[in-house]
């Protein structure tokens, strides 16, 4: 068996452990350099809120690159999978919670006389 696939063999509701844990841990230590690179474009989001926007962001990558995991098919499915989708929204909802748009610093100049 290939390494991989054995780590991704552990589920919870069939979701990979190991797929959910590598995505958090990778926008964790991405998070400083992501909210580096937002606050140049003038929206500071902090670094706590990258965690928390870790699965929304997922499913909707999945969208738009047409890779549809089963929790992006339990996402979209309107039937069912409600859980999924409160903790998607609560995620959703904590993550832009903190993000605040900020304004252009101005030069002022000092008259001496």
């Amino acid at each position: 068996m290939v390494p991989i696939e054995y780590l991704r063999q552990f589920r919870v509701s069939g979701f990979a452990i190991f797929d959910l844990a590598v995505s958090f841990l990778g926008i964790y230590l991405l998070s400083p350099y992501l909210s580096k690179l937002f606050l140049r474009l003038r929206i500071d989001v902090p670094k706590k809120n990258w965690v928390f926007l870790t699965l929304p962001i997922g499913v909707l990558t999945h969208l738009l690159v047409g890779k549809i995991t089963p929790m992006t098919a339990n996402t979209i499915d309107i039937n069912d999978h409600y859980v999924l989708k409160g903790i998607i929204l609560a995620s959703l909802i904590f993550g832009l919670r903190g993000i605040k748009i900020t304004k252009r610093k101005t030069k002022t100049t000092s008259h001496k006389k």
